[in-house]
């Protein structure tokens, strides 16, 4: 996919305003589904017992947010100094968002472990107990917005030569990261909220967890040079 991220950026060179927008705009859209995104985001929406599309709507909101926030913060000191983090710095970011997709896919396993995907479950219960809250998912954007498929994006961005047009296209991607993970979580959401999905859920969450604990593991291995990136 990095591939597709030069391509576009480099369509952007030398653009005008509009065009470096638009680049912006579809970097954002794709960065959303890189595949440690969907990782995090589908333990996130199914390991909570609240799966209702609103919710999961919120949830996905406070997540965008939070990594847009970390986005900008780290971003605008690298357009501005024109300076990047050291590559240890890096590595220990990418380890800390594999560390994370990890822990949500054990804490959904537990979840599986303890019953909580049983179809008798008792609906009104879960509405009063969700597991989880759009702070806890705004905590987990942050982290998230640390990782490197995002850095890449600010990467591009500081190849255009206007300083204010490519902090301009910092906030585009950010903010089109925020919408593009909205509407990615609200769509599992949408469906996990389906009679027959949710009767399988409780057979799938397993599946489900071990993938993205096995994913975590090697996205940390490849964070130190022990695996490759195929993305």
């Amino acid at each position: 996919m990095f591939g597709l991220d030069e391509w576009l950026g480099g369509v952007s060179d030398g653009g005008s305003i509009a065009i470096v927008a638009l680049v912006a705009m579809l970097l954002g859209l794709r960065h959303a589904t890189d595949p440690d995104h969907l990782a995090a985001v589908s333990t996130l929406v199914v390991s909570g017992r609240e799966r209702a599309t609103r919710a999961a709507a919120r949830l996905g909101a406070a997540w965008g947010l939070g990594h847009a926030v970390t986005l900008v913060a780290f971003g605008v000191p690298i357009l501005l100094a024109e300076r990047y983090l050291p590559e240890l710095v890096q590595r220990g970011a990418e380890t800390t968002v594999a560390a994370l997709i990890a822990f949500l896919a054990v804490r959904l396993l537990v979840r599986w472990r303890h019953g909580a995907f049983a179809a008798t479950s008792d609906e009104h219960d879960d509405h009063r107990h969700p597991a989880r809250t759009p702070a806890g998912a705004f905590g987990i954007g942050l982290v998230h917005g640390m990782g490197g498929s995002a850095g890449v994006g600010v990467l591009l961005l500081a190849s255009v030569p206007s300083r204010t047009l490519a902090l301009v296209a910092l906030v585009v991607l950010a903010f089109f990261t925020a919408v593009s993970m909205t509407v990615v979580t609200t769509g599992f959401g949408a469906v996990l909220s389906l009679r027959r999905v949710a009767g399988a859920l409780a057979a799938a969450a397993p599946v489900l967890g071990l993938s993205s604990l096995a994913f975590g593991v090697w996205y940390a291995a490849a964070a130190w040079s022990l695996a490759p990136y195929p993305f």
